[in-house]
């Protein structure tokens, strides 16, 4: 499990993020929802340490990450951005070997090859291996950056905004991805995500911010409900059952 205790981070006196203590439960899709400047992207990369924290600490089963070296810590857990830019040209497969990184030191074994050739399956690229990153679509390249963090192998994958500037057909994609890595593979996922939609349909757990702070943790059935959603959001929402999950229709 994974666990943040008492988390704060400040700017300039200001507080992003504050007293934020939540648990993560293993082998399940968490997503942080919550308005722009909740504190969610801030959160994650805390968790990730990425940033440091002003206050609190954040627990990889049991132990603080600050406790955890860089290069063990890389094999357990991943982080992917929503600004995944680079600036050198490279093929989808040079991309995704790129999360073989902590285990070869940039010098793949046949293991790596075959675990990176496995990644690039497991996302459907394997037509595109060969082609450069920025010649494709963004879905096609959001899937090739999901697919270097599969080849990470790590127990712990973190995204933030993994859906950003995508279509409904590819964010459909990925969110069944990311299902099909905690069902098949075991993964433990933690996304920030502005659709609550998609949120409820894929999500196990739900962790919703504000201001900063935790406005409420547990399931979908707890946390999509109409009263919670318009005390995180401050608007009127309308909760329904549809196939078996929740949709949430929503009024301005």
């Amino acid at each position: 499990m994974m666990r943040t205790e008492n988390i704060s981070k400040f700017y300039d006196e200001k507080a992003v993020v504050e007293g934020v203590s939540v648990d993560i439960p293993k082998g399940k899709i968490t997503s942080f929802i919550g308005s722009n400047g909740a504190g969610k992207s801030t959160l994650l990369s805390v968790m990730s340490r990425l940033i440091k924290q002003s206050g609190g600490k954040v627990y990889l089963e049991g132990t603080p990450v600050t406790d955890i070296e860089d290069s063990e810590l890389a094999k357990r857990v991943s982080i992917l951005k929503q600004s995944s830019h680079i600036n050198i040209r490279l093929t989808v497969r040079e991309l995704v070997s790129f999360g073989r990184f902590p285990y070869s030191g940039g010098r793949l074994t046949q293991e790596d090859e075959d675990i990176v050739s496995r990644a690039i399956g497991y996302m459907d690229l394997m037509e595109s291996e060969n082609n450069y990153i920025d010649t494709l679509s963004g879905g096609q390249r959001q899937r090739a950056f999901i697919a270097m963090i599969i080849a990470q192998d790590t127990d712990y994958v973190l995204l933030d905004e993994p859906l950003n500037n995508l279509d409904m057909k590819h964010s459909v994609q990925i969110m069944k991805t990311l299902r099909r890595l905690t069902d098949e593979l075991g993964k433990t996922v933690v996304l920030v995500i502005h659709d609550i939609n998609f949120a409820s349909c894929y999500s196990d757990y739900i962790a919703a911010l504000k201001d900063g702070k935790l406005a409420g943790f547990g399931t979908v059935e707890q946390m999509i409900e109409s009263g919670i959603l318009k005390d995180i959001f401050g608007m009127d929402f309308d909760v329904r059952e549809m196939n078996g999950s929740r949709i949430c229709l929503y009024y301005t």
